[in-house]
């Protein structure tokens, strides 16, 4: 027989549920037709399934230590439909709190007109017509960037994924590339329907023709007979890393702008998204988003330093194993990454320490760094030792890391985890740079451990997305300030 307090779970469970399924088409004609992303806590709701949005208010207690309702947030919801609004990023967590501690007898329709009056000014585009998107190499990363861009597509007015350039692999390549984008073995199947065009050789992912390209030489592909124009073109085969390999790019005709997905060198711009925009300036045309250590450990370590200042460090990544190595002991150029992969600890070097630098000048000559390759298949676990100036505790260390993850300049980049039971697969999918784990945070005085996860794969693509957006001029506002 089961007992009243049973009932009570079942029945409060389908009721959050009801709620959440009333909240999803809500969500959608939002983004739709204005371009808006409803987020909680930056979790956003966008194509998400009821289960996802009760997770993401259940996520919610993490750093309100009380709980987030769905009964609470749908009317907000609501009062945000009633309002014309122009594209932005709207976070309805934190516009239910802020309402439940108003002082005032506001109404909420009334609340929510004044929190979002700043773009309560109409329905418009960001941008006059769709700024053209080419992914050089469809590898993990390209394929990656390739599911968030199709993810972003919305009303169609924004970045347009249109072609992706390979070198021909067999007569069934098309076919093997639409396998791959719909079925990964790390981040799951693919959220959509992909079909294949092989009269023009394209990918058809969620109505996104994007175009297979065969070639062997930057220079020698003539964008503009696929009716491509003025795009971002996205190098994410790592193959040029100076300015003249990736100037190649710029030789064919329609593309305007390169990102590499790879430290640059030379006096390319090292952009750490979040960190150092003003890199992204217009007249420059080749950029950098660094490496996936580097946008991980940047945000934290600019975070610390702007708060307690950092006297010096040693960073020490424990990077999960990448194509680059060997699944079985076989020759490689590089000392050690011969070894199995798969069976092995291997120590590497990386560059992400001295990477700082470009990104934060003010660390300069004060990190030293190691690496050591792990056999996981991605996620990958930073650990940051830092003398400060100031002494702190782990308490006031923790406290301010939650803060700068809630409400900051650095809160896409940066995350925070107080969960005792978190292990690296459990951030699979993670869009920001790099979570904090509260939990093995050690301080002693003026000297401090942070360790620092990050999703090496799709935390990173996130990151060059958000460059993506902000070149092409789609910087969204995000409110509540």
């Amino acid at each position: 027989m089961q007992t009243e307090k049973q009932e009570a779970y079942f029945r409060d469970w389908k009721t959050r549920e009801e709620i959440a399924e009333t909240m999803i088409p809500v969500i959608g004609r939002l983004y739709r037709n204005h371009g808006v992303v409803t987020t909680v806590y930056g979790r956003s709701m966008v194509n998400k399934s009821t289960i996802d949005i009760l997770k993401a208010h259940r996520f919610a207690r993490q750093i309100l230590e009380t709980e987030l309702w769905v009964r609470d947030t749908a009317p907000v919801l609501e009062a945000i439909a009633k309002l014309n609004l122009a594209p932005a990023r709207l976070d309805i967590g934190k516009l239910t709190v802020r309402y439940q501690a108003q002082a005032g007898d506001m109404s909420l329709d009334d609340f929510v007109r004044h929190e979002l009056a700043s773009v309560n000014t109409g329905k418009k585009a960001l941008l006059s017509e769709p700024r053209d998107v080419v992914l050089y190499g469809f590898g993990r990363i390209g394929r990656l960037l390739a599911r968030i861009l199709i993810e972003q597509t919305g009303g169609g007015d924004k970045l347009r994924l249109r072609a992706a350039v390979v070198r021909k692999g067999s007569a069934d390549d098309l076919v093997k590339r639409a396998s791959l984008l719909r079925r990964d073995s790390v981040h799951g199947p693919f959220n959509g329907t992909i079909r294949i065009d092989e009269k023009e050789n394209a990918i058809i992912a969620n109505g996104n023709m994007i175009r297979i390209i065969y070639a062997d030489a930057p220079e020698n592909v003539d964008y503009t007979q696929y009716g491509i124009h003025d795009a971002i073109l996205v190098d994410n085969t790592g193959k040029w890393r100076d300015r003249a390999g990736l100037g190649r790019h710029l030789q064919a005709k329609g593309i305007a702008k390169v990102i590499l997905t790879a430290p640059g060198k030379g006096d390319i711009p090292n952009v750490v998204y979040g960190v150092n925009n003003e890199l992204l300036t217009d007249d420059e045309r080749i950029f950098s988003a660094a490496s996936c250590t580097t946008n991980a450990i940047v945000p934290a370590l600019k975070a610390v330093n702007d708060q307690f200042g950092i006297v010096n460090g040693h960073v020490e990544t424990c990077h999960s194993y990448t194509n680059d190595q060997n699944l079985i002991d076989n020759y490689h150029k590089n000392s050690r990454r011969g070894r199995s992969a798969p069976l092995n600890m291997v120590i590497t070097e990386t560059g992400a320490a001295k990477a700082v630098a470009k990104a934060l000048p003010e660390l300069s000559g004060k990190l030293t760094g190691n690496a050591i390759r792990v056999p996981t298949p991605n996620v990958s676990l930073a650990i940051l030792n830092l003398t400060l100036e100031k002494t702190t505790t782990v308490r006031e260390m923790n406290k301010y890391l939650r803060d700068v993850s809630l409400d900051s300049k650095l809160q896409n980049q940066l995350d925070y985890t107080n969960s005792p039971e978190a292990v690296s697969s459990d951030f699979v999918g993670s869009r920001h740079a790099g979570v904090v784990d509260s939990l093995a945070t050690i301080v002693e005085g003026n000297r401090a451990v942070l360790y620092v996860w990050y999703d090496n794969e799709f935390g990173y693509s996130c990151q060059v997305i958000r460059m993506l957006d902000k070149i092409a001029g789609l910087e969204l506002p995000s409110l509540p300030n």
